[in-house]
């Protein structure tokens, strides 16, 4: 618990006060903090990245070898691997490079967390955690409005009205940095995941009920993550929802640039094959 907390839970909250000092705005100094620490991290998440791109790429031969081997597991495998082995793919690479990655961004969670949820006095709460250097005054307040968010709550409109589904009524929706943190999930998840629609149509013609059970799993998470975080949205602080929408962001953007990348190098692969013809 001391060196969760003296390497990275203390360090995060001292940096995000950091932030704060400079740009003199709670939502700016979230957005700079997460931004620097995504940035930082890129040598951790790039090779998964490359892998997942990869592995999607390589989503229909996979298909082909579990419409080809049914259910022989032994021999599926070996032939994955194989295929795998191939094209200079491993599966397990990043792997340990995620782990970091995800002790970090539940570091960087709970540092924004203290802030925004803090019970009681929230300068003298800080205090205790911050470097003496950055120690606050006790009449410091801290400026939570980014734009109409109070980073301390939750992103909601509330409604002149209630509407009325079956048995449910309600007169709040989700703001707009709400809606977006959960749509740019679901472009980033539908971005990395293999075609869904191939999958599902080798599965159907394979015995393995595994296949199926594996597809259908697939295809509910790229839904289902998005719909959670609205859900969640509705009782976490909106500065919460901020940090996530940020770290969304530099993930498809990461992506995007992979995938541009992975073009230009294919046509270039494609004018020199040309020219040798």
């Amino acid at each position: 618990m001391n060196i969760w907390f003296t390497l990275l839970y203390q360090p995060l909250v001292n940096a995000l006060i950091v932030c704060y000092d400079i740009f003199g705005n709670l939502g700016l100094a979230i957005i700079a903090l997460t931004a620097a620490i995504r940035t930082i991290l890129i040598p951790l998440t790039a090779p998964s990245l490359k892998t997942g791109q990869k592995m999607k790429e390589l989503a229909p031969e996979l298909a082909k070898l579990k419409k080809k081997f049914g259910k022989d597991k032994t021999a599926l495998a070996k032939a994955q691997m194989e295929l795998y082995k191939q094209h200079g793919v491993n599966p397990t690479a990043g792997c340990l490079p995620q782990i970091v990655q995800i002790v970090i961004l539940i570091a960087l969670f709970q540092a924004f967390n203290k802030v925004l949820r803090s019970n009681g006095d929230i300068i003298t709460n800080l205090n205790e955690i911050l470097y003496p250097s950055l120690q606050l005054a006790k009449d410091t307040v801290i400026n939570a409005k980014f734009f109409y968010l109070n980073l301390t709550k939750p992103d909601l409109i509330i409604l002149p009205f209630k509407i009325g589904i079956g048995n449910f009524s309600f007169d709040k929706i989700p703001g707009i940095f709400l809606i977006s943190a959960a749509a740019v999930q679901f472009m980033s998840s539908k971005l990395m995941m293999p075609s869904i629609k191939t999958e599902e149509k080798i599965a159907k013609k394979t015995e393995a009920k595994s296949d199926d059970m594996a597809t259908m799993m697939q295809s509910q998470m790229l839904y289902l993550m998005p719909i959670m975080t609205l859900i969640i949205g509705f009782t976490f602080p909106s500065g919460l929802v901020l940090y996530w929408l940020t770290f969304s962001l530099f993930m498809l953007v990461q992506q995007k640039l992979l995938k541009k990348g992975k073009k230009k190098l294919l046509l270039k692969r494609g004018k020199n094959a040309g020219k040798k013809n």
